[in-house]
């Protein structure tokens, strides 16, 4: 492999990340085209190359083979048979041909990008500025550009934290013809690596990076900016004082709680829930495939726009259903239905977990028969958010009606990628794409961090201060109330009076509204429930020919304690010797 450094000329956001496989830790980039002298010898280069750091934010597309990361959780199943996490991880086989993407993907992957930052950092200085520009101009891109790198490192970071746990921290441009982990096989403790490290360099990456207004002129659409890097400072402070690492961390739920009405205070005026979308579930549909800038979603704070995509070039037909020409993909889950509410604010159950999910007894939830919930068509009279984000029988969707009926169009016989659990993705899936016989083009945003995240960072942190106040209500309200719930939780829900019931429904309500946005499986890890979420089966419907639904086991999952974390990718710790983590 050659020695040189790659420069990319892919633009800002544009298209998806090219690289080939490392076979070294922090593995040196192959090099067709500019040698590190050539890439910062003059600014254009240096900022073409810094731009392209860009490129290396993932989407959500694929992860585990062809599956979403959220298909192992108990959100979904892949339809897929053969492949993807209901041959790996679903079943606790995380070293299955199909789960090494993802094992092995995102350490290569973001240490990559590390060291684009890395490289940025060491040698922006001696850049010089390009002839038409000012010295102010100069030095204000040059903050902004360091800004922009130690942000990504602390996001590369933390996303190789969640998988790993706390792992070598390079801040130094390594020399690809030495030995790359040399003075590196040290793990770190959690203070050290989250609290010492990536909080710090997010806080000075904010006092860095552009403000929002600079961030929306053009050219600058989708930058970081201080709004993201507080953003991502209100997640982390939350995830430090969850039970899992608040021990570790010394961060508690009143930090977690002031470190988000800190974004609400300084940046939230920027932003809202989106509610232009005409219906109440047009409103959800809309805050997810509406990008920022261009069709003014004002909910939105970070995420990943890709260019517009075809019906097979983005994986759109992934995760369409086979009646539509589809091969299936994500297909929710009995359990994600489980808990959304009814359409009027009420909980059809009698009581849930704190996993979110309702107490389950011989496989079946508890009704709570004051309701008129009807186990035989579950989906009826239930939040707007179910049917924005899930197909399920009998829905008109793209022209044509839903039927899982057993030999019909959802549920051919002998079709494999049809869905296991009764139920087909609607999140994130464009109708548009599959306008004039799939000839349509849309584009696909992936968001990282929006506003309704953010009030329900606050509202969780909060009620672990100060149990169900009128203001952790009002904070779910605003959530709720854009879909049309609008129950007084303070005082018309009794079953919502003490701290661990309102913890549970939290749980509940952050899972339904950010489902298929990949925080499920982190969220079940930091409150220290995974093993009994993930453990348990995957529930799935039957519909017969009278439209009616009977439930059924879809799978029966496997999850240890050991997969808290993943392993550390086997060719590192044979190479280093590098710690693995506990029970790999």
């Amino acid at each position: 492999m050659k020695k040189a450094i790659i420069y990319s000329s892919a633009l800002l956001l544009m298209g998806t990340v090219m690289f080939s496989s490392c076979e070294d830790f922090l593995d040196k980039e192959p090099s067709n085209q500019l040698t590190k002298g050539q890439t910062f010898s003059e600014w254009k280069t240096m900022e073409q190359f810094h731009l392209d750091t860009y490129n290396f934010l993932r989407n959500g597309e694929c992860r585990i083979n062809n599956s979403w990361l959220d298909a192992a959780t108990d959100l979904s199943e892949c339809s897929m048979s053969s492949s993807g996490t209901r041959v790996s991880f679903n079943i606790g086989n995380y070293y299955a041909s199909g789960a090494a993407n993802e094992l092995t993907d995102p350490w290569e992957h973001y240490y990559r990008g590390i060291r684009k930052c890395n490289m940025l950092l060491d040698t922006i200085e001696t850049v010089p500025k390009a002839a038409d520009e000012s010295q102010e101009t100069y030095e204000l891109h040059k903050e902004w550009y360091k800004g922009e790198a130690k942000f990504f490192r602390a996001y590369f970071y933390w996303e190789l934290f969640l998988r790993y746990g706390p792992i070598p921290v390079v801040k130094e441009v390594l020399d690809p013809d030495g030995d790359l982990l040399s003075g590196y096989t040290t793990r770190p403790t959690l203070k050290e690596y989250v609290v010492d490290f990536i909080i710090d360099e997010l806080r000075q990456a904010e006092n860095m990076v552009m403000d929002y207004e600079s961030s929306h002129l053009s050219g600058n659409e989708g930058r970081i900016n201080k709004d993201i890097c507080c953003a991502l400072l209100s997640r982390i402070y939350l995830y430090m004082a969850s039970p899992r690492y608040a021990e570790e961390s010394g961060i508690t739920w009143q930090q977690a709680a002031d470190e988000t009405k800190r974004f609400i205070d300084t940046y939230g005026s920027h932003y809202r829930l989106y509610t232009d979308g005409g219906s109440y579930v047009a409103n959800y549909t809309n805050a997810i495939l509406l990008n920022a800038h261009t069709e003014s979603n004002p909910e939105v704070i970070f995420y990943r726009s890709d260019v517009s995509q075809g019906w097979s070039s983005y994986g759109f037909n992934n995760d369409t259903p086979v009646g539509s020409g589809g091969n299936g993909g994500n297909c929710p889950s009995q359990n994600l239905v489980d808990m959304y509410d009814m359409a009027d604010g009420n909980s059809p159950f009698l009581s849930y977990d704190a996993t979110g999910a309702p107490v389950y007894i011989n496989d079946r939830p508890q009704i709570n028969t004051a309701l008129n919930y009807d186990d035989t068509h579950p989906t009826e009279n239930r939040d707007p958010r179910l049917t924005a984000s899930i197909l399920f029988h009998g829905q008109t969707w793209s022209g044509r009606m839903i039927d899982v009926r057993e030999g019909m169009a959802d549920n051919p016989t002998g079709n494999a990628n049809a869905t296991p659990t009764g139920y087909y993705m609607r999140k994130y899936m464009p109708e548009v794409i599959l306008q004039n016989n799939h000839t349509g083009t849309s584009y696909r945003n992936w968001i990282i961090i929006r506003y309704a995240e953010i009030l329900l960072n606050y509202a969780e942190a909060l009620n672990e201060v100060n149990g169900p106040t009128e203001e952790v209500c009002d904070l779910l309200e605003q959530v709720r109330s854009r879909v049309g719930m609008n129950i007084d939780l303070y005082r018309d829900r009794p079953d919502l009076q003490h701290k661990d019931e309102m913890r549970n429904f939290i749980h509940k309500e952050r899972t339904v509204e950010l489902a298929f946005e990949e925080h499920r499986g982190w969220d079940l890890r930091r409150w220290n429930v995974a093993t009994e979420a993930l453990s348990r089966p995957i529930y799935g419907v039957d519909v017969d020919e009278n439209g009616n639904y009977t439930r059924k086991i879809a799978q029966q999952r496997v999850f240890e304690d050991r997969m808290y974390l993943y392993p550390i990718p086997e060719t590192e710790y044979w190479k280093t010797g590098i710690e693995n983590n506990p029970g790999w």
